[in-house]
């Protein structure tokens, strides 16, 4: 059994900013500077994935021989290198979640207060 909540008072309503706003705030040289903050990370790191991924398909299919090498029991350097695609893959999501947190979500909500604010 779902209930509606009650709307707002009238008046209460958020205001929201207008276009020219919108503008003003990704020409400004703090939104530039959020924005070069997610690049620098991401761009680096987008990069650097897609290589070794890369790297791992084209050794799987022209290095054959080095990646059926066993490394333990039935364990072969191509399952092992296939792992650790799914560990790099948590572990990029990871750093980028705690450079969210410490440097865009901080920068972002600053952007966010004065775009409330003079709205």
């Amino acid at each position: 059994m779902a209930t509606d909540a009650p709307p707002p008072p009238a008046g209460t309503e958020p205001v929201q900013p207008t276009t020219e706003a919108f503008i003003e705030v990704q020409e400004s040289a703090e939104f530039g500077e959020l924005r070069r903050s997610h690049r620098a990370f991401a761009f680096p790191l987008t990069v650097a994935f897609v290589l070794w991924y890369l790297l791992y398909v084209l050794m799987s299919s022209y290095a054959g021989g080095f990646m059926g090498t066993k490394v333990v029991g039935n364990i072969n350097v191509a399952l092992v290198f296939g792992l650790l695609q799914f560990v790099t893959t948590f572990l990029i999501a990871w750093l980028y979640s705690r450079h969210a947190s410490t440097q865009l979500d901080p920068k972002a909500a600053a952007i966010k207060s004065r775009m409330e604010a003079d709205a």
